[in-house]
């Protein structure tokens, strides 16, 4: 008996949000994609009852990626989805699953395998951040309060924190089934736009004060830089309170992103019944999309949070790590953690005490980590995704299409597409790995990391596509017949 029979009564009896069983109109798919954009940021501002302080974000830097809030009903994010994606796509990678996405009985098995498995991490994670006592400490004057001691208050912060991965998983789940793109995608949008809003927008008036606001205050003389054209001015101009190179970072993002994005390799269709009726095949520069690169972060991630986890359960060797107010400072833990924003690195400034060769080391590892990770990761993503080239020649080959000059057949079709996908894809995944870790060096407007800012602006193109082919599905409504959207 395969595992799949064994599995197969609990996989296909998982909860699952309902697919639409017809056309679903654009102005109710942006009406769905609104209300749960809505709902994740009234859920994000929910405090968990039961808190005894602020605690520290064991996600740290990564927030930006992995959405969610701090202290609230969403503190896991979408790290629990994330980490049950890369699960199964380096089981999937090295075929241990057998399961074939085509069959619509594995395609159930999979997607309740998905869930279960998020429903397992989101446990996972969410139990050590509750029991450790260190990232939600428990109200021990509640506990005393309703009779049920420190250790009853920390299972009712448990349980609303699982409740809120849950409700995570299923409002994504909303999103790809009835709205405009994926939820992942728009709760990242969602999360660094809110940071990048604040960054430049955010008044001294607030206790944080923005981009403009320092402005404001050096033109008119109650923000000093320092000495005119000295060493200080340059630095103050450049850094805080100036922040240009942060503008300068946060501009280049936009500028290369949407280049990139716009960079393809065309390749020619025609319709092998109706003449004259030819299209193009694009292949991005981006091929897989940044999508890849959230799983490459929360890889990263989800080895500090082990770090975080062991350093506050037990003394750490030091050669495993030292911690200093809950970063590593030297150690292994401290060499695999990605260098997150200028102050990881500039040592020439004194934004660091960090040893010059800990630093190169550390940058060398992260750099490594992003490219090939990253090219690793774009491949399984675009093997599972159905944009390899086999589902690629399928998917063209059922929609009528054919390449001129080639025979109508879906192997000829597939050797075509062999010649640009791999390689494309490799090029744009270690190509998005370098781009995250440059533009987290240089630090952006707002502290959102580089990583999430890149993520935010590629998503964000992907999604005005997505639109625009909306909108013009919705004109021509043979299109959707074509395309098989219908």
């Amino acid at each position: 008996m395969s595992w799949k029979e064994v599995a197969e009564p609990v996989l296909t009896r998982m909860p699952v949000v309902a697919r639409p069983t017809g056309h679903v109109p654009f102005k109710r798919k942006l009406l769905w994609t609104a209300g749960v954009l809505v709902v994740y940021f009234f859920l994000t501002n929910i405090a968990l009852f039961g808190l005894g302080g602020e605690g520290s974000d064991i996600f740290g830097q990564f927030r930006s990626i992995l959405a969610g809030g701090q202290g609230s009903i969403l503190q896991v994010g979408i790290g629990p989805i994330v980490t049950a994606s890369i699960v199964l796509q380096l089981l999937g990678g090295a075929n241990l699953l057998g399961l074939d996405t085509d069959d619509p009985r594995d395609q159930v098995l999979y997607q309740g395998l998905q869930k279960l498995l998020v429903v397992i991490v989101t446990a996972m994670t969410a139990a050590p951040m509750v029991f450790s006592g260190g990232f939600l400490p428990a109200d021990q004057a509640l506990g005393a309060q309703l009779g049920i001691g420190t250790f009853g208050v920390q299972l009712i912060i448990f349980a609303q924190v699982f409740a809120g991965g849950i409700l995570i998983l299923f409002l994504d789940e909303i999103v790809s089934k009835w709205g405009v793109g994926s939820g992942v995608g728009l709760f990242i949008i969602a999360g660094v736009s809110q940071q990048l809003f604040g960054g430049f927008f955010s008044w001294s008036a607030l206790g944080t004060p923005g981009f403009f606001s320092n402005w404001f205050g050096i033109i008119t003389g109650s923000v000093e830089l320092g000495p005119t054209f000295t060493a200080e001015w340059f630095q103050s101009l450049l850094f805080a309170p100036g922040e240009l190179l942060a503008l300068f970072t946060t501009v280049l993002i936009f500028v290369v992103v949407v280049y990139a994005e716009s960079v393809r390799v065309e390749i020619p269709l025609s319709h092998a019944r109706v003449k004259g009726a030819r299209g193009r095949f694009p292949v991005k520069l981006i091929y897989a999309s940044v999508l890849p690169m959230i799983l490459v972060r929360a890889l990263q991630a989800n080895i500090q949070f082990l770090g975080q986890i062991i350093n506050s359960q037990t003394t750490m060797p030091t050669w495993l790590g030292v911690y200093a107010e809950g970063q590593p400072v030297s150690g292994l833990f401290y060499y695999l953690a990605p260098i997150q924003s200028r102050q990881d690195w500039m040592w020439f400034l004194g934004f660091t005490n960090a040893e010059p060769w800990m630093i190169g080391i550390r940058v060398a590892i992260d750099l490594t980590f992003m490219v090939i990770g990253g090219a690793i990761f774009a491949i399984f993503w675009v093997e599972t995704t159905g944009m390899g080239p086999e589902a690629t020649a399928r998917q063209i080959q059922n929609s009528g299409m054919q390449i001129p000059g080639f025979r109508r057949n879906p192997q000829v079709v597939e050797k075509v597409m062999e010649r640009y996908i791999p390689q494309v894809t490799v090029i744009g995944g270690a190509l998005v790995g370098l781009l995250a870790v440059l533009a987290n060096m240089l630090g952006t407007i707002g502290q959102v990391s580089g990583t999430g800012l890149l993520l935010t602006v590629s998503i964000t193109y992907k999604l005005y596509e997505e639109i625009a082919e909306e909108q013009l599905m919705e004109m021509h409504p043979m299109m959707r017949q074509m395309f098989g959207n219908d």
